[in-house]
C-alpha cells in the first residue's frame, strides 16, 4: 500500500503524486470499475418486467450517468472525501472523528454514534462476501458467449478461483499489489475503447447525456422504476471503497485516477452497451460481453477474471483493516492480526476474517448460482452505509467544518433523498435475495453489541483498586517491602487505579521490581499516532511510574516497541530484564440484576471472551516475560 505525504519538495510531490495516482487504480476502483459486467444488464432483467424500448434504454443509460456523476463524483469526491479523520477514512473513522464532539456532552448520543459504527462495520462485512461472489461469478460467465455448453464449467471455476484467493491472503498484497494497477489501467483502456466502437456505430445514444432523458424513464415508469433503480444502484458498490482507502492514497490522487482514466472509462462503457442495445434489444444477456467482437471474448473473460481478483483483493483487504479498527475500537474481541509488511504497518492480514468471508463467499456462490441470482442480494448492505455516511458527514460539516446553513440544508436534502430512494429501490429484494445479506448483517451486528454492552457491564462489577498509583508510592515509601533487580510492567485497563494483580503479587510474593511501570493501554480517536506522543509518563518516588500508552485506531499494539522508545533513568532497556504482569479475570454468570443484558447474552459475551486472543499475543509481549495473575469477577 501507499500513504499519503506532504512533506516533499516540489517536483518530488508531483511524481509521488502521480504514483498515488496509478497505485489508486489499482486498489481503490477495482470493485467499481467491474460493476459494467452486470449493472446495465440487470437492469433490463425479466424480474422487472420493463420492454426494452429505445426510450427506456437511452433513460437507464442517462440514470447510470447521472448517478455516476452525483454520487461518487460529486458527493464522494467533492464532499466525503474532505471529511477525514487525519488523513483516515471510511465508516469507523467518520465514527471516531464524531465522537470528539458527543462523548463528553451526551452519553445517548455517544450510545447512537457507537450503534452506527456497529451497523456500518457489519454492513461491510456482509458486503464483503458478496463482493468476491458476484464480481467473479459474472466475468466467469462470459464463457457462454463463446459457446452455450461451458455454462456447465462456470460454477466449478468461480469455486476454483475463490478457494485459491482466500488462502494467498496470509502473504500479503505488497508483491501482488505492484501488478494492480497496469492491470486495471489495461481493463479501464479496453472497455472504454470497446464502448466508444459501439457508440461510434449509433451515436443515438449520446442522447442519454441529458439528464431529461432520466428524469423522464422515471415519470413514464413509476410503478417499476424502483425496482430498476435497485439495478441501478450495482454500478455504485465500490463508492465507498473510495472513502475507505482515503488515508493510503491521499484525495487529489483519488481524484485525479477518477476524473482522468475511471470516469471517462465507465460513461464511455455503459454508454457504448446501451448504443448496442439499441441496434440488439434482444441481446441483453451478458451484454458486457457482446461489445467485443468473438475472436476476443476469451481474452476479455480472462482479463476481467483478473479485474475481479484485484476487485475482491481489494474489499478483503478492507475487511482485514476494518477488523483492526472495530478491535482497536472496542467494537470486538481481540482477533489475531498479522503484518505481512515490514516497511508498511497498513498491510495485515486478519486469519479469523479471512476464513470467514471465504466460508461466506463460497455459500453465496453455491446457493445462488449465477451472477443475476445474487446482485438480487446486492446493493443492501452499501446503500445502507452509504446512507450512514451522509448522516455523519453532514453532522460533522457542521460541528467541525462550520458549513452555514443555508449550504448545508440543500446539500442533504439532495443527498439523503438519493441516497434514501436508493436504499429503499435496494430493500425490496430483500425476498427474492437481499435477506441473506440482511441475516449476515445483524448476526454482525448482534454480536459486536454483545461485546460492547458486555464489555461496559464487566467494567461495572470489575472491583478496581481506589488506591492510586501516587498514593501507592507514598505506602511503599513509609513501608517498603524487598526489592528484586529489574523492571515490571502492570498492565492494567484502568488508566486511574491500581491493578490487582499489582498488588496480589506483593501480597504473595512481597517484594516489587526495582522500578514498577503501572502501564495502561489506550485507544485515542485519531489513526495513527506520533511517537513523541505515545507515551505519557508520570515517575513517583520509590521507583513507581504511571504510563499510558497512546494507539491509534488503525494501529496494531506492540508495547515492547513502544517501550523501546522509553527515556526515563532507571529504566533499563535490555528487554530480559523486563517482566510483564497481566491479570486474568475469571469471569462467572451471576444472578441479573435489573437494566443488565440478558443472561444468555453474558453466555455468548463469555464465549467471545474465551475465544479471544490474550493479551500477551494482542500486545505482542514475549511470552518468556510475562506472569499471569487471576481473580475472579462475577457477572
Amino acid at each position: 500500500m501507499f500513504r499519503y505525504d506532504t512533506g516533499m519538495s516540489n517536483s518530488n510531490g508531483q511524481t509521488r503524486k502521480f504514483a498515488l495516482a496509478i497505485g489508486a487504480i489499482g486498489v481503490v476502483f477495482g470493485d467499481i470499475g467491474t460493476s459494467p459486467l452486470y449493472a446495465l444488464r440487470e437492469s433490463f432483467s425479466s424480474v422487472h418486467g420493463l420492454v426494452i424500448s429505445t426510450e427506456n434504454i437511452i433513460g437507464i443509460v442517462s440514470l447510470l450517468i447521472w448517478t455516476l456523476t452525483l454520487i461518487v463524483s460529486v458527493k464522494y469526491l467533492c464532499f466525503v472525501l474532505r471529511m477525514d479523520n487525519k488523513g483516515e477514512g471510511g465508516i469507523l473513522a467518520l465514527i471516531s472523528l464524531m465522537s470528539r464532539y458527543v462523548k463528553k456532552k451526551n452519553s445517548r448520543k455517544a450510545g447512537i454514534v457507537i450503534m452506527l459504527g456497529i451497523i456500518g462495520a457489519a454492513l461491510l462485512y456482509s458486503d464483503g462476501m458478496l463482493t468476491p461472489a458476484v464480481s467473479v461469478l459474472s466475468a466467469i460467465e462470459g464463457l457462454t458467449v463463446i459457446s452455450p455448453g461451458l455454462s456447465y464449467w462456470i460454477l466449478p471455476i468461480t469455486l476454483l478461483v475463490l478457494v485459491a484467493l482466500f488462502p494467498m491472503q496470509k502473504h500479503g498484497t505488497e508483491k501482488v499489489g505492484m501488478v494492480f494497477a497496469p492491470i486495471l489501467i489495461f481493463w479501464f483502456i479496453v472497455i472504454g475503447i470497446l464502448g466508444l466502437i459501439s457508440i461510434i456505430h449509433q451515436p443515438g445514444i449520446l442522447l442519454a447525456l441529458n439528464p431529461l432523458w432520466a428524469i423522464k424513464f422515471l415519470v413514464n415508469n413509476s410503478a417499476i422504476s424502483l425496482s430498476v433503480m435497485g439495478s441501478v444502484f450495482l454500478a455504485m458498490t465500490g463508492a465507498e471503497v473510495l472513502y475507505s482507502d482515503l488515508g493510503h492514497f491521499g484525495i487529489s490522487p483519488i481524484r485525479k485516477s477518477w476524473f482522468y482514466l475511471v470516469f471517462p472509462a465507465l460513461l464511455l462503457n455503459y454508454i457504448g452497451q446501451g448504443a448496442f442495445l439499441l441496434v440488439h434489444p434482444d441481446q441483453a444477456d451478458n451484454l458486457f460481453y457482446r461489445l467485443a467482437p468473438q475472436w476476443a471474448v476469451f481474452p476479455l473473460v480472462i482479463l476481467a477474471t483478473m479485474a475481479t481478483i484485484i476487485a475482491s483483493q481489494a474489499v478483503i483487504s478492507g475487511a482485514f483493516s476494518l477488523a483492526r479498527q472495530s478491535v482497536q475500537l472496542g467494537m470486538w474481541p481481540r482477533i489475531r492480526i498479522l503484518h505481512t509488511s515490514e516497511e508498511n504497518i497498513g498491510q495485515v492480514y486478519v486469519p479469523f476474517i479471512n476464513w470467514f468471508l471465504m466460508l461466506g463467499t463460497v455459500s453465496l456462490v453455491i446457493i445462488f448460482r449465477t451472477s443475476d441470482n445474487l446482485t438480487h442480494a446486492y446493493g443492501i448492505a452499501v446503500s445502507a452505509t452509504m446512507i450512514i455516511t451522509s448522516f455523519l458527514m453532514i453532522y460533522l460539516a457542521r460541528k467541525s467544518k462550520k458549513v452555514p446553513l443555508w449550504v448545508l440544508i440543500p446539500l442533504a436534502a439532495l443527498f439523503l433523498t438519493i441516497d434514501g430512494f436508493f436504499f429503499f429501490s435496494n430493500a425490496i429484494k430483500f425476498i427474492s435475495g437481499g435477506w441473506i445479506v440482511v441475516v449476515i448483517a445483524l448476526c454482525m451486528i448482534f454480536m459486536m453489541k454483545t461485546w460492547v454492552d458486555g464489555n461496559a457491564l464487566f467494567r461495572r462489577k470489575l472491583q478496581f483498586i481506589s488506591l492510586t498509583p501516587e498514593d501507592f508510592a507514598k505506602t511503599i515509601a513509609v513501608a517498603p517491602p524487598a526489592r528484586v533487580r529489574g523492571t515490571a510492567v502492570f498492565l492494567t485497563a484502568n488508566p486511574k487505579g491500581l491493578p490487582k494483580a499489582l498488588l496480589h503479587n506483593l501480597k504473595h510474593n512481597q517484594v516489587l521490581h526495582d522500578l514498577t511501570i503501572i502501564l495502561s493501554v489506550q485507544t485515542v480517536d485519531e489513526p495513527h499516532v506520533e511517537k513523541d506522543k505515545r507515551l505519557t509518563v508520570t515517575q513517583y518516588p520509590a521507583g513507581i511510574c504511571h504510563a499510558i500508552m497512546n494507539f491509534g485506531f488503525s494501529e496494531t499494539p506492540d508495547v515492547p516497541a513502544a517501550l523501546a522508545e522509553l527515556k526515563m533513568t532507571g529504566f533499563d532497556h535490555n528487554p530480559m530484564k523486563i517482566t510483564y504482569f497481566i491479570g486474568r479475570e475469571a469471569i462467572a454468570l451471576g444472578t441479573r440484576k435489573r437494566g443488565e443484558i440478558a443472561t444468555w447474552r453474558k453466555v455468548l459475551y463469555l464465549f467471545l471472551v474465551k475465544n479471544a486472543e490474550s493479551p500477551t499475543d494482542y500486545f505482542r509481549l514475549p511470552a518468556e516475560r510475562v506472569v499471569e495473575l487471576g481473580s475472579k469477577t462475577e457477572m
